[in-house]
């Protein structure tokens, strides 16, 4: 037993000769064994924070290697850095380090002795930014011959026109990615060539997509035949920035964001349009006109309305509550293709009349029926009108220069029958129309006539009678187009009762938001 103590005792004190011959004597080592490497630099004699920063400057020279990348038939050179290439695997480096700085002695000796088996040589490891390589590949295949085109379509003539859709090559910037970096593996001592990875892309669009567009799926046209020049121009140009818009499966269309900016530069006009309650004079005033019948043919299709709000005010064009406003962001019409096929948006003027179209496939049965319900819930008078004095004007002069506007509350139903029998009534929306009052612009007060003297002698006679003052001609500036000329409005009654739904709502709506200014009067 003796025996078996004192071989053991002495090959630990052996061993520990052994440990003290390749360390220090303090509990933790500062510089690394002679015979280690990393990447092929000697790290051997060096602490661990400069064994990091050999291996830092090394990964840094590299940067500046040029890369050359084959996309389809082109050949781009960059360089590493461009591409993002860094040092990849340091936290493991760093604890490979570690493992010979700290510690025990005999730990020590055991990382020594298994690294003796394993290789005296630490994996250093590289590779690119995914994210670089993929900005890179974009910017510089966008042009590569071969990529998909998607099929488009066009109305001409009161026919659809289809250009095929064609195949093209993608590249697979993540396989890309890879294939770069297996090749740093080998190091960068010389230039190095990759192939990016090419894949065969189809069309986002098909042809064969497109070729379901063949049936109305709703219609609808407003009049503006009362509308000056400028509006007119304003229609017509809104509804040609709409036209041709074609919508896939789940997109959405903005009124406003295809016809802004609401500029001279952009076509068009200055117009009436509703602001803070008045009409005044706006670039593109009207357009809300293109809001409301965009909205009531998507209505007809049964499109999925995204966004919608009321005017201010009342307009004549609509019945209430079936209008559509658009003020900036604040008020828009958004209407989302909810169909499994794309659909058509056609728009144009035609004789004073604007009319939107939406084509597509219809899967609707024919013996089911929908139709919208107006209903008026309420009207306020919008009182006495406002006279406004114009020295420019003859004394006793009087000129129309806005109309009033009654107040209105309103609802819109959504009805459905099948063969003829209801079967759905839906609340859409409930609305609020702000009252206006009338504005006339009148000439100053008149000056009292000065009497003539009367000689004593002469008997008094009376004074010739002054005419009365005649009432200017409407059409002033800030007249409404859609308003008609109409003498002084005859008070209504202030408020009527509202009434009751013809039946109970399935689907009540919130009232709609007030929106910001500058939306354009009917």
């Amino acid at each position: 037993m003796k025996k078996k103590v004192w071989i053991g005792g002495l090959a630990a004190a052996v061993l520990a000769v052994g440990v003290l011959a390749l360390y220090p004597t303090d509990a933790q080592a500062t510089e690394i064994p002679v015979g280690i490497s990393a990447g092929g630099q000697d790290l051997g004699g060096l602490t661990k924070e400069e064994a990091e920063q050999t291996i830092r400057d090394y990964v840094t020279s590299m940067e500046g290697q040029k890369i050359t990348l084959t996309i389809g038939q082109n050949e781009v050179e960059t360089t590493a850095g461009d591409l993002g290439f860094h040092w990849s695997n340091e936290e493991a480096v760093e604890e490979t380090v570690s493992r010979f700085t700290e510690g025990n002695l005999l730990k020590r000796y055991m990382v020594l002795k298994d690294l003796e088996k394993e290789g005296a040589e630490i994996k250093l490891e590289t590779a690119v930014d995914q994210a670089k390589v993929e900005a890179f590949v974009n910017e510089n295949s966008t042009g590569l011959e071969g990529g998909a085109k998607d099929a488009s379509i066009t109305r001409e003539n009161g026919q659809f026109i289809i250009t095929p859709g064609e195949p093209g090559i993608a590249v697979d910037a993540e396989a890309t990615a890879a294939a770069l970096n297996e090749a740093l593996q080998g190091g960068l001592d010389s230039p190095i060539q990759v192939e990016a990875a090419v894949t065969e892309s189809q069309p986002r669009i098909r042809t064969e997509d497109l070729e379901t567009i063949q049936d109305v799926l709703g219609t609808f046209t407003t009049d503006f035949s009362s509308s000056g020049s400028s509006r007119a121009k304003n229609l017509q140009v809104g509804a040609a920035k709409i036209n041709g818009h074609l919508l896939m499966p789940g997109e959405t269309l903005s009124g406003y964001e295809c016809m802004q900016p609401f500029t001279t530069a952009n076509g068009y006009a200055t117009a009436a349009a509703y602001q803070n309650g008045q009409v005044v004079d706006s670039i593109g005033g009207g357009v809300c006109q293109i809001a409301t019948t965009l909205y009531n043919m998507a209505l007809q299709a049964e499109l999925e309305i995204t966004q919608r709000q009321n005017h201010s005010m009342i307009v004549t064009y609509v019945k209430p509550s079936m209008d559509a406003a658009i003020a900036g962001t604040a008020k828009d019409i958004k209407i989302t293709n909810n169909y499994s096929t794309p659909i058509y948006v056609e728009g144009y003027t035609e004789n004073r009349k604007l009319t939107f179209t939406c084509y597509g496939k219809e899967t609707r049965p024919e013996n089911r029926k929908v139709e919208y319900v107006s209903e008026t819930l309420g009207r306020t008078d919008p009182g006495a009108p406002i006279e406004q004095v114009n020295n420019a004007l003859a004394p006793g002069a009087r000129r129309k220069v806005q109309s009033s506007h009654a107040g209105l509350r309103s609802r819109l139903w959504k009805v459905v029958t099948v063969d003829g029998q209801e079967t759905e009534r839906t609340l859409l929306s409930t609305d609020t129309y702000n009252a206006s009052k009338a504005i006339f612009q009148v000439g100053p007060t008149a000056p009292a006539p000065t009497p003539a003297p009367v000689p004593e002698t002469q008997p008094s006679t009376s004074q010739p009678e002054t005419q009365a003052p005649v009432e200017g001609h409407d059409g002033g500036p800030g007249v409404s187009m859609n308003q008609p000329t109409q003498p002084a409005e005859t008070p209504a009654a202030a408020q009527v009762p509202e009434t009751q739904p013809p039946a109970p709502e399935t689907q009540p709506a919130p009232p709609a938001a007030e929106g910001g200014a500058g939306e354009g009067p009917g």
